[in-house]
């Protein structure tokens, strides 16, 4: 397969620029994970999703990809816009809201939690985005030492607060609390755009009042707060507390990827300030280094029937509402999903529509039956070492920038015209779901009961058909049009297809 010249766009210098990994072929990539206080929204899967598909992509190109995603479940706080992170814990926010279903009784099904023990709460939720990830294919879910968890790693952030105090870039402040100095760090604001004079001024509301008398510039944001009423609390040398938001981060990409600097960091555009710019800024400041992450690369948002998605205008989903249904008003496969959300350019804007996901289905659907029709076994077929022009265009695509949309272009076109060879089509269907993975999925991989009874309806469809007893052949299609499935006669016979929205 040809060696790809690979460019991403870069978030820091703004252009787009060719991609050079620090220690090839390993690849150090950290990616913003969930707040773990609610079940994640398709929203956030939309930039989970972006890193996985770049992480998949990587792997096909070569690269041995060394990814981490972490769980933040202390420290983020309500009003995130600011830097300082003001409002409330979103892990007690939670407790709190957990507390007033459970007064009313609105309890969501399958969640029954003492709303005052916040460890509990973020296990559950925690869990659940790992098996929300695991439906829509993300590789990292299933690899646990990838998935640090802030609680674990107090420890690593203290340390790090440590040396910053040590090297001028913090202080403790009259009210106990330590503050990162962005003074001391010349280049802050150079991802956001923001300058200090702005900041100074709460540019856009990004600056809280709250702590303005204790602080030395108004953009100085928290490290440590000192807190003994806070129901998540650590001993530390600045008073019994818990750590800022911006601070875990650094701490955890560290303590897992061992690395100074790493390859690409990720994330959703509203990561970019504050807490991005804070990353940086605490990470330089602590290691002496002149950057933390060589390529930062961030997903734009995602609108829900062209409008922003929000609870108050009732167009708030989660993975697991749109995969039972909660969306369309009909299942929808995993595949299907993932592959809505990942079929945009990362750096557009996407609508999440009932038609898209139609689309999407029509488009698992075409794949699949292709799949079946070329008896493709996902176990046995390898895209090493074969040339064909459709792969070196697919690279190509996504060498330009993570391009999925012409990728699944390239794709789509070779399914109309595949190769006669059907080593070759299993090679291409194994590299496209290499990135895609919408093949070796939950229809796909089934295994056990479900595919044993399809496997059997089909059988004795052709038996039926062999002795001429249509009767009974219509009869055993009628039995699995009515498990789901969509049932045709193929050059290679019988093929039976879970309808998959």
């Amino acid at each position: 397969m040809p060696a790809p010249e690979i460019k991403f766009y870069n978030s820091l210098t703004k252009s787009l620029e060719p991609f050079e990994p620090i220690a090839p072929p390993s690849v150090a990539m950290y990616n913003c994970g969930p707040t773990v206080y609610d079940y994640a929204h398709i929203g956030n899967f939309k930039s989970f999703l972006f890193a996985d598909v770049l992480r998949r992509f990587l792997e096909l190109a070569g690269y041995d990809v060394r990814q981490v995603m972490n769980l933040t479940d202390v420290g983020h706080m309500t009003d995130d816009a600011v830097a300082d992170g003001g409002g409330q814990d979103k892990m007690a926010a939670a407790g709190e809201r957990l507390a007033e279903a459970k007064k009313s009784g609105k309890l969501p099904q399958g969640v029954d939690l003492d709303p005052n023990d916040p460890y509990a709460i973020a296990r559950f939720y925690g869990d659940a985005f790992i098996e929300d990830a695991k439906q829509l294919g993300i590789k990292v879910a299933s690899e646990p030492d990838h998935l640090p968890r802030a609680t674990d790693h107090v420890d690593n952030m203290q340390v790090i607060i440590k040396t910053l105090i040590e090297k001028g870039h913090a202080y403790v402040a009259s009210d106990g609390a330590v503050y990162f100095s962005v003074q001391s760090f010349p280049s802050y604001g150079r991802l956001s755009g923001n300058t200090l004079d702005e900041l100074r001024g709460g540019a856009g509301g990004r600056v809280s009042e709250s702590n303005q008398a204790v602080k030395r510039h108004p953009a100085d944001f928290l490290l440590w707060k000192p807190d003994e009423s806070h129901l998540m609390k650590w001993d530390s040398p600045w008073g019994t507390g818990y750590p800022g938001w911006h601070i875990e981060c650094s701490a955890m990409a560290k303590a897992v990827l061992k690395q100074d600097i790493i390859d690409i960091h990720t994330g959703g555009e509203d990561n970019i300030f504050p807490h991005h710019e804070c990353e940086i800024a605490q990470s330089c400041g602590a290691t002496g280094e002149d950057s933390f992450a060589r390529f930062w690369m961030h997903g734009r948002h995602l609108m829900v029937e062209g409008q922003k998605m929000s609870k108050s205008k009732g167009n708030f989903y989660t993975v697991r509402q749109v995969i039972e249904g909660g969306f369309t008003g009909r299942a929808v496969d995993p595949a299907v999903l993932r592959l809505e959300l990942i079929k945009a350019h990362y750096r557009s804007n996407m609508n999440f529509t009932a038609k898209g996901i139609e689309d999407s289905a029509s488009a698992v659907k075409k794949v699949r039956v292709f799949a079946k029709e070329v008896a493709y076994d996902p176990a046995q077929a390898s895209w090493h070492g074969v040339e064909h022009e459709a792969l070196t265009e697919f690279i190509a695509a996504l060498s330009d920038d993570l391009n999925t949309a012409k990728a699944l272009g390239v794709m789509f076109a070779y399914l109309n015209e595949p190769a006669e060879d059907v080593v070759v089509s299993h090679a291409m269907l194994a590299a496209f779901d290499q990135v895609f993975a919408v093949i070796n999925s939950a229809e796909a991989a089934s295994a056990g009961g479900e595919a044993d009874m399809v496997q059997n309806k089909i059988d004795a469809m052709n038996r039926a058909r062999q002795d001429k007893d249509w009767a009974t052949s219509d009869a055993v299609r009628a039995e699995l049009e009515a498990e789901g499935y969509e049932v045709k006669q193929t050059k290679a016979g019988i093929v039976a297809t879970k309808k998959l929205a």
